[in-house]
């Protein structure tokens, strides 16, 4: 796909998302990670659990940018909903192949994953973007989160007997125990399971609200005041609602949804402020290639993982090798963790670079 006109703070924001999530899903081992490159085991938040909400968010804002045209003309293409339809099941099959790689046990395939949650949420966010209202969006987001929360909170989990929060005891496990196929990630419940991405889709209906924003005749100003409004809004929110249903990624609860949202619209405003508005451009040269593609990079990810971190090398795989060069020269055992993720992401900046170079910009 040639270039085109894009949004280059929504791109250096999507690059920043990718770029750490590369950081945090490949060290150089487990055994030694900084703590803010860890998700919460279960309650709270740390930086590392802002990054697939705020990719969600990039998805929304994207999906207004990619159909607004189309919606405020009125002339909707009838093959759009078949693009639409077309370009799920392409992100859905590459994370199962992500999956499968590079042994392809089909016993052991897990259905559930991030690129299949991407694809949910972009094939329901971007019918209800074609469909609907703003007014109609908020709605049901506002429905999908309350309803969300009374059922986790009110509905007695199926063996308790009572509502439970617990990890593998509470009513999303149960659900997706029953109706999500495959194998889950932990033994009784998946993060990505198919209970919790029912408010994931509020996440990315968030990115839409605020990408009717970016889209409107407003001022670079007032766009960024509205986005900074509506940030403080959702994190108070967020934390409020915290107090009696806790922010939490594992089950993706509603008050994380809001104050994730709240905070994916802080970080838009202020890259919006310094990229667009004051024309700063300096050091986002590399968040800009590797946002311009971001799927590119993280299935490349999928793909080199196995010769950088599994394939046997004179006994040890790669990231061992690094990691036992790095401590032997002085690195303490995290710094060197994180310099090879670093090298990591700095080898899959290379094709990036070349397609950014060629103005080749992939989309599943």
């Amino acid at each position: 796909m040639k270039a085109k006109e894009r949004l280059t703070s929504l791109d250096v924001f999507r690059g920043i998302t990718i770029g750490a999530m590369i950081i945090v899903n490949y060290p150089g081992t487990w055994s030694h990670v900084y703590a803010p490159l860890l998700h919460k085991p279960w309650h709270g938040i740390t930086p590392t659990d802002l990054i697939f909400p705020f990719f969600l968010f990039i998805v929304g804002i994207s999906i207004v940018l990619a159909f607004n045209k189309q919606v405020t003309s009125g002339e909707l293409l009838p093959k759009t909903h078949r693009k639409i339809l077309w370009r799920s099941l392409k992100i859905f099959a590459v994370g199962i192949f992500l999956h499968l790689w590079p042994m392809f046990n089909f016993e052991e395939l897990r259905i559930a994953g991030v690129l299949q949650r991407i694809a949910i949420v972009f094939a329901v966010c971007a019918v209800l973007f074609l469909k609907t209202s703003w007014k109609t969006q908020t709605i049901v987001m506002a429905g999908i989160l309350v309803l969300y929360w009374l059922a986790m909170v009110l509905i007695p989990t199926p063996g308790y007997g009572k509502p439970m929060l617990e990890p593998g005891a509470n009513l999303a496990a149960w659900v997706d125990s029953y109706l999500t196929p495959g194998r889950l990630f932990w033994e009784t419940w998946d993060p990505e399971g198919l209970f919790s991405t029912l408010p994931s889709i509020a996440t990315g209906i968030s990115g839409m609200l605020i990408g009717k924003i970016m889209v409107s005749d407003l001022s670079h100003e007032r766009k960024i005041i509205w986005l900074f409004f509506w940030g403080v809004v959702g994190c108070v929110i967020g934390y409020v609602w915290g107090l009696v249903f806790p922010l939490n990624k594992p089950i993706w609860t509603s008050s994380y949804v809001m104050a994730t949202s709240g905070m994916a619209s802080l970080a838009l405003a202020a890259l919006y402020f310094v990229i667009d508005l004051q024309k700063i451009k300096t050091g986002t040269k590399p968040w800009l290639i590797l946002g311009t593609n971001a799927i590119t990079v993280y299935f490349l990810a999928g793909v080199l993982a196995f010769p950088f971190y599994s394939l046997p090398i004179g006994g040890m795989a790669l990231n061992q090798h690094a990691m036992e060069l790095l401590t032997g020269i002085g690195f303490a055992p995290k710094l060197a963790s994180f310099t090879y993720a670093a090298f990591f992401l700095g080898v899959l900046f290379i094709p990036s670079a070349i397609l950014y170079r060629n103005k080749i910009f992939i989309k599943l």
